[in-house]
């Protein structure tokens, strides 16, 4: 194994010490910490794979999905300092390009947008998501397809990525969509979700809304009051008969 290699272990280590307060020590993320160890099992099975030794990188990447609930691609390139932070169920596919200091949350797929159709076409191809330096993505987020997460940028928790995100920016929701913007180089935010209040651009229009429906009914009253005032309709004599019609008789 290279230099380089175990360089990438130590930095992987160091990055699940400082990102998780829960992490005591080096000892206890080494061998408690189930998304160490398939960061771990990956830098191997990478390394395997780029000497040609695919089908054991394979069936070792397979072993430790079954161990850790993670499924890493071979190769799936993954740069320094990644911390996976609680793991089950986090997919990282075969074109995927992970940055430096990434740190990805459970459940979540860094996937192909269609890989069912036209399969053959799509080999070698790029077809997963490029994660740049100093991406936090939430829990339950979905990135598809080869799009670009710009560097310092937010993924919200269960949100669904499918076009290039610019650095610095906080995307979230279905389809995902910008909340916020501003240099995010030193601010960790777990999650992905960014400290104080976050404005929904949803509930804005929404308020909006609900702004303009009171400002028109306090019109129409005022618009009743004069025409209450000005267009009396005075009280009727008019008595509406009702029709008798004949009772017990047939045609």
């Amino acid at each position: 194994m290279s230099k380089n290699l175990f360089s990438l272990i130590v930095s992987d280590l160091r990055a699940a010490k400082k990102r998780d307060p829960a992490a005591r020590s080096y000892i206890e993320i080494i061998f408690a910490y189930s998304g160490f160890h398939a960061t771990l099992v990956h830098r191997i099975c990478n390394f395997l794979w780029h000497i040609k030794l695919k089908f054991l990188a394979r069936f070792l990447s397979n072993i430790a999905r079954i161990l850790t609930s993670i499924e890493i691609h071979p190769a799936a390139i993954i740069d320094s300092g990644f911390f996976i932070d609680h793991g089950a169920g986090l997919v990282i596919g075969e074109t995927s390009k992970v940055g430096k200091n990434v740190t990805i949350y459970q459940q979540t797929t860094l996937g192909g947008l269609t890989p069912s159709l036209n399969s053959d076409s799509q080999r070698n191809t790029k077809r997963h998501p490029t994660i740049c330096d100093n991406v936090i993505v939430g829990s339950g987020a979905q990135i598809l397809g080869p799009v670009t997460i710009g560097k310092n940028s937010r993924i919200g928790a269960n949100a669904v990525v499918l076009k290039d995100i610019p650095e610095n920016f906080t995307y979230v929701g279905i389809p995902a969509r910008k909340i916020e913007s501003k240099n995010l180089t030193d601010e960790f935010n777990a999650y992905g979700i960014s400290k104080g209040k976050i404005d929904d651009p949803n509930k804005k229009s929404i308020n909006a809304l609900y702004k303009e429906i009171h400002t028109i009914t306090e019109k129409f009253e005022e618009l009743k009051k004069i025409v209450d005032a000005n267009y009396k309709v005075p009280n009727s004599n008019i008595k509406f008969r009702r029709q008798k019609g004949k009772q017990g008789k047939g045609k």
